[in-house]
Order: C-alpha cells, then structure tokens, then sequence
C-alpha cells in the first residue's frame, strides 16, 4: 500500500547538541599595539582604530567552529604599568593567552619575552601541574604600516622559534579572517590539550579583583552559515 503524503525528511544535525565549551583568553601587551583592536573585530567584524588605552575590559562572545557553540570570555588587558599581583591574578584566571606587539614599536616586542615567561611561571605552579605549557600564541599587529616598521618578519620568526609558540603577523585593520586565526589557534591548542571539557567551567573561583572588572556581552545572534553578526555599535556596550 502506498500512501499519497511525503515521506518526512530525516532530520540533519546542524549543530552540536553538548554543552556549550567555555574557554578564558588573556590579551597581554603593551599599550596602543592593539589589543582591543584585535578582540573588537574578532568579536564584530568591524575594525575601530581609537580607545581609551587604560580601559580594561572582559568580553563575553559565542561563536561557532567546527559545528560547536564556543563561549569566549576574552580579558583586554590596558597594557599600562601594574603590580605583581595584578598581572598574577589576570594570569591565573586566563586558560589561553595571546600576546601582542606592534610591528612599528621595538620596545613592543622586546616586552613579549617577559610576559611569556610571566606566563609559564605562574601556570607551572597553579592548574597546569608545571609540565605542561598554557597555549600562547604571539601576534605581531599592524602589519599594514610597512613604512613605519621597526620589527621585520624574521625577528618574529626567530623570537617564535626560541619561545616554541606561533607566531601570527597580523593586520587587525585589513583583514578579519587574520584575526579569527589567532583566536581558533588558542581553541584548537586547548582542545588538543583536553583542557575544553565542559564540566571543567561548572564551577571556578573568580578573585575579587576580576570581579570589578567590567563586562561587555556581546548578545550576537548566530546565522545560518554559523558565523557571528557584528552588534550595532560598539561604543553602546560602554559601561557610563
């Protein structure tokens, strides 16, 4: 016997159906090499080139890679001078770190080495049992400004061969994609790290200094080809 209705459509998983992955990235540098630059467009999309250098920032981002919902919780440091203890804290909340320089300022990458090492000291003695290294990448920013460039690409290389992290050079104003590479590069480390299991983010402490650290969410809803639309206007998240 056969019927005259269509047969339903077996149904297609666009999506995965497990909790969501929660993963902390720390943005290290020093000031106006462009940190919030970088985090704004990897968040909107859209490039905006003036900030407040001592504002800090945590911002709160869901984007989609490889068919998972990834919560971002991204830590824009202002990169200004700051005691021990600060950078301590805002090192042991972070689970990866991307660590940016200016390829028109020499001091810029020259401070690279001392965060990274930073890093690895503070993480051999906290969650990561002091064998293995947290994901860092290095971003060189600004790679547009040839004319003004002080730190060649093979400086870079040289610096990401010592260190034994990737090296990204970058340009935060010309190209978005540049800046999605950094960010999935942490996600893609820490994924092979095992350090992405959801019930890992069930329950962790926040110290009190990063509790008074203002939050930006970015509510971007997700279309259908699974990437993030840009929020309106940037400025409107600023806390008054």
């Amino acid at each position: 016997m056969t019927s005259n209705f269509p047969l339903p459509r077996p149904l297609r998983r666009s999506w995965s159906l497990t909790p969501a992955r929660t993963m902390r990235i720390v943005v290290l540098g020093q000031s106006a090499v462009g940190k919030t630059a970088l985090t704004v467009r990897f968040i909107t999309r859209r490039f905006i080139g003036d900030y407040d250098p001592t504002l800090e920032m945590i911002y709160r981002h869901t984007a989609a890679i490889d068919g998972e919902f990834i919560h971002f919780e991204i830590l824009d440091t202002a990169g200004q001078e700051e005691d021990s203890l600060q950078i301590e804290e805002k090192i042991k909340w972070g689970d990866g770190f991307a660590v940016v320089y200016s390829v028109t300022d020499r001091c810029s990458f020259d401070e690279v080495m001392r965060l990274c090492f930073l890093i690895n000291h503070i993480h051999s003695n906290t969650k990561r049992g002091g064998t293995e290294q947290p994901p860092v990448v290095i971003v060189a920013n600004k790679k547009d400004l040839q004319f003004d460039r002080m730190v060649s690409t093979d400086d870079g290389d040289k610096l990401s061969k010592a260190l034994k992290y990737p090296c990204y050079e970058v340009s935060t104003r010309d190209n978005y994609e540049e800046t999605v590479m950094v960010f999935n590069a942490l996600y893609y480390e820490l994924l092979k790290q095992g350090s992405l299991s959801p019930a890992t983010f069930k329950k962790r402490s926040v110290s009190k200094l990063m509790e008074k650290i203002p939050k930006i969410y970015a509510n971007s809803a997700l279309n259908s080809s699974g990437r993030s639309l840009s929020f309106n206007s940037f400025r409107d998240y600023i806390p008054e």
